[in-house]
């Protein structure tokens, strides 16, 4: 497809702030403290194989403390990869988390951008999705494209509409075109890959430190408020308070939220869920 004209930043701002952020109905007066600041008494964990050829650790069982708190924030290594995952699932609410990175990066991505991401209406078997994840729609959290839509699916196929133009990108040396959300865009099927933030760098490489020119997410060690409201089907990311990604006819509304340890250290102390009435 050819790309369609890019939309300056400032007018997708304006456009997509007034556009969506009534989208989704008044959040209810009850707060769950998904994360209470002690432990992960909402949390159970399961860990990939730690080396290649070597069983995978599974079910809350964590020899390498991937997930462990102290001073108040969850603090995740990345040095396995796996994830934190609610006990319960939920369904209808306004996720809000604040998260920063750490310095540690571990192999395989020991030299390349920091990588992590919340997995939306996780269902199905843990570890069914590359022997990690679980079936599931991504906010992605990497360096230049927090807010990103990954579709995570095994047999069971997500699929979400969004609103999106296809660019040029030219990150890795190669020539491609890429799905980019844009409110002024038609709206478009999609049942596998990424669809990236609207602002997200044509010439993101995957680096270690990597930042784009229109970038939201703020330096490494600051902290970033990362939202995610589910409204039904309705799928809405905000990044620092801007809109940075939506989605509509989402193909599942419920399901557990899980926390990704993908290679480089990140620290949550907050992470807070208001159902939606």
């Amino acid at each position: 497809m050819r790309p369609s004209a890019f939309i300056s930043v400032p007018l997708l701002l304006a456009v997509v702030s007034a556009a969506l952020l009534g989208h989704a109905h008044a959040p209810s007066s009850d707060v769950i403290h998904l994360f209470n600041g002690k432990d992960l008494s909402n949390f159970y964990t399961y860990l990939a194989a730690p080396r290649p050829g070597e069983p995978p650790y599974g079910k809350n069982n964590d020899p390498e403390k991937v997930f462990t708190v102290h001073d108040g924030m969850i603090h995740i290594s990345g040095k396995v990869f796996g994830g934190l995952i609610t006990e319960k699932e939920y369904e209808n609410y306004h996720l809000i988390t604040e998260f920063r990175w750490g310095e540690k990066t571990y192999p395989p991505r020991q030299d390349r951008a920091r990588d992590s991401g919340i997995l939306l209406h996780c269902v199905g078997e843990e570890g069914a999705v590359g022997g990690v994840w679980m079936d599931s729609i991504e906010c992605q959290i990497i360096e230049g494209g927090t807010g990103d839509i990954l579709l995570v699916g095994s047999k069971s196929k997500p699929s979400v509409t969004v609103r999106a133009v296809y660019r040029t990108t030219t990150g890795g040396g190669k020539e491609r075109q890429e799905a980019y959300y844009s409110p002024g865009g038609e709206p478009r099927v999609f049942t596998a890959g990424r669809i990236n933030w609207f602002g997200r760098d044509p010439a993101w490489k995957d680096v270690r430190g990597f930042r784009g020119k229109n970038d939201v997410e703020k330096p490494v060690g600051e902290w970033n408020t990362l939202e995610c409201v589910c409204d039904g089907s309705n799928l809405t990311y905000r990044l620092n308070d801007v809109v940075v990604n939506a989605a509509t006819n989402a193909s599942r509304s419920r399901g557990k939220i899980l926390f990704q340890s993908e290679g480089a250290e990140i620290f949550f102390r907050k992470i807070d869920l208001k159902p939606l009435r």
